[in-house]
Parts: C-alpha cells; sequence; structure tokens
C-alpha cells in the first residue's frame, strides 16, 4: 500500500501544513494541491462540494504528492466509509463531543477487527494499491475535532480512544461557544482549552492540530506545540489576494 506520508511525518515529530479547499473545483484543488502543503482536505462540511465533485477532487489532489484528506459534515458512518473509498487518505470529523462519538467514528475508519468499515475501496484501491485493505488500517488518518467546551472537558477521554491519531481544533466554533457563555475573558479560557488539548495529546500520543487564519498565527500555535497546522481556506486565500489587487491598483 501507498505509504501515507502525513503519518510518516509526525512519526517523526515534524510540524505539517495543511491546505483547505472549499471551492467545488478539481482545477483549484490541483492548484492547492502543487502549492506546497503536506495535505489539503476536501470540507464536506462547509465546502461547497458534492460527494462526486469531492472524489474527483481527490483524483486531482492525487496527481501530486500532497496527501489527500477529507472533513466529513458530520459524524455519519456512511459518508466516512465512502470517502474512504473514494481515496481520502485520513478522515477529520466534526463536533466530537465524548469518548463514545469519537469511538465510533474511530471504528467506522476501520475494517475489522478494530471497527466496522465495510470492505469496498473503490478507487482507494487503485490509488493505494491492491493490498489496500490489508494495511489501511495501520495507514489512514482518523482526526478527530473538538470544537465546543464540553468537548475540552471531555478531551483526555477523547485523546484516549485506541487508533486515534490527532485531535484538531475547530478554533472559530470553540471561541463563538465561549463567547455564547459569556463574553469575559474568552482569549483567556480559549488559551486554556488549547492547553487542555496539547496536555491529552501529549499524554496519549496524539498529533495536536488547530485552524488558524494567518501565518503568523499558525506560527504561534506551532511554536505552543500544534502540529497539525491548517491556514486559512482556498476560497478565503482567492478573495485575500484579488481583493489586494484591486485595492492597490484603485
Amino acid at each position: 500500500m501507498r505509504p501515507n506520508r502525513l503519518k510518516q511525518q509526525w512519526l517523526a515529530g515534524a510540524v505539517t501544513l495543511n491546505g483547505w479547499l472549499h471551492i467545488p473545483s478539481t482545477w483549484s484543488a490541483e492548484i492547492m494541491a502543487h502549492a506546497g502543503w503536506d495535505s489539503v482536505t476536501v470540507d464536506m462540511q462547509h465546502g461547497l462540494h458534492s460527494m462526486e465533485t469531492a472524489i474527483q477532487m481527490l483524483q486531482a489532489v492525487s496527481t501530486t504528492a500532497t496527501v489527500p484528506l477529507a472533513r466529513v459534515n458530520w459524524n455519519e458512518p456512511g459518508a466516512v466509509m465512502r470517502l474512504l473509498d473514494g481515496g481520502a487518505y485520513g478522515i477529520i470529523c466534526p463536533m466530537i463531543e465524548d469518548r463514545a462519538a469519537c469511538e465510533a467514528f474511530v471504528r467506522a475508519c476501520r475494517y475489522p477487527p478494530q471497527g466496522y468499515r465495510s470492505l469496498g475501496p473503490t478507487r482507494a484501491r487503485l490509488y493505494a494499491g491492491d493490498d489496500y485493505a490489508e494495511h489501511a488500517n495501520d495507514e489512514i488518518l482518523t482526526i478527530a475535532m473538538v470544537e465546543t467546551p464540553h468537548a475540552i472537558a471531555q478531551v483526555d477521554a477523547i485523546a484516549s480512544v485506541p487508533t486515534l491519531d490527532a485531535i484538531f481544533v475547530g478554533s472559530g466554533d470553540l471561541r463563538l461557544f465561549l463567547q455564547s457563555e459569556t463574553p469575559d475573558d474568552v482569549e483567556a479560557r480559549l488559551d486554556a482549552a488549547l492547553d487542555a488539548v496539547l496536555a491529552a495529546c501529549q499524554r496519549h500520543n496524539r498529533v495536536a492540530g488547530i485552524f488558524t487564519t494567518q501565518a503568523a498565527q499558525a506560527q504561534r500555535m506551532i511554536a505552543r506545540g500544534f502540529r497539525f497546522i491548517t491556514i486559512s481556506t482556498d476560497s478565503t486565500l482567492l478573495h485575500d489576494a484579488a481583493r489586494d489587487v484591486v485595492s492597490a491598483l484603485r
């Protein structure tokens, strides 16, 4: 089976950069994959893709050495399995709130005896190799998102789930939830939440990841110990670059 380069980098202790794909286009996916990211994620939650388009985007990414990932729109086994069969080399699952939800997610990504994934790697076998089914449990990455105060309170239990690879902080939603509870000391409470995630990942040997909006913020998160770093999205990068050019010419 084709080795998962992202997993190899994590095992070596490297920091990895992840691109984020909202635009439903094979061309923009291919451009992003050629930009130098270690991985790119087809976002089925807030991106504008259909399942068919998402799989075509995975094909475009696969023309490069960039690792193709996907974020499902919810913790639903059927969507997880279909994206894996389509060639995603890892799944990011949003809104994991507790250990039981994380177990259900991780088991959907694993063939028996580790899980209950159904056998039928239609495109994955072509991309990864004929021995995909024999080695997928060792190569496919499982990444659980924690995005609420409740999830942060449960993060140690979430991180303890066997065969989970990483915990990814949805910083936008987490900030929104914290603000909805009370607008006071949001930054301090967010910092405490990030510390809790980093501590849980260290205890259970998981990779800590986070969504950031700017390179400077990403650098601060790397300094804190996060190793799976997403910076902005394809649509935001395009919007900002276009706006800057127009503004400069005006």
